[in-house]
This record gives C-alpha cells, structure tokens and sequence, in this order.
C-alpha cells in the first residue's frame, strides 16, 4: 500500500472513532501519534477515550503490517489479522459511525 493510502486510512479510522467516542463516551484526552511507515512518519491528534485509544492503536498496527500491496477491505481479507475480539470491536465503531456519518452527509446535502 502507498503511503498516501496508509494515511487515508488512518485518517479514516480516525475520524470514525472520534465519531463514536463524541457520542459513546465521556472521558476523554488528547493524544499524539507518531506513526511510522515506508520510512515516513506520520502525525495524528487523537481525542479519544483509552478504551478507544487502545483499539485503534490495534487498528493502525494491523495497517502498519498489512501484507497486501492493493489493500482489500478488512471483511473481504483472506488472510485476516484482527483477532476475533478486536475484529468485532472495531467492526462497531465503524458500522456506527459509517451510518451516522452518512446520514449527517445526506441531511447536510438535502437541507442545505
């Protein structure tokens, strides 16, 4: 994967996980990531909880260690590297998330 798909990614999770975490959560800090791929570093603001914190930390891991050159969706993966737990976990934030979002996309469309 290029580094420009790895930051869209990331940026990706992200946004979605900040999402949830507004909405699910009280408590929350503000981190800063140092994330190294391809022998570049990239910088993130995360605002999250530490439960949320420690999920996507998981998540960029995986990212960091994806075999694929063409990334293919996690649920499409046939060589998985989520364990089942954090598979599902993260398959939460992002089936919340993703729906909201996108509901708030098209109201701002519809409404505008």
């Amino acid at each position: 994967m290029t580094k420009e798909k790895f930051d869209s990614e990331v940026r990706t999770l992200k946004k979605f996980f900040e999402f949830y975490c507004d909405n699910k959560h009280e408590k929350k800090n503000l981190y800063i990531k140092d994330v190294s791929y391809k022998g570049h570093t990239f910088v993130y603001e995360l605002n999250l909880c530490e439960e949320c914190i420690k999920d996507i930390n998981y998540s960029i891991e995986r990212l960091q260690n994806c075999i694929h050159e063409e990334k293919p969706r996690c649920r499409k993966c046939k060589t998985p590297c989520y364990d089942k737990m954090m598979w599902k976990r993260v398959a939460k934030v992002m089936k919340y998330s993703g729906i909201h979002l996108k509901i708030n996309s098209i109201k701002k469309s519809l409404f505008s």
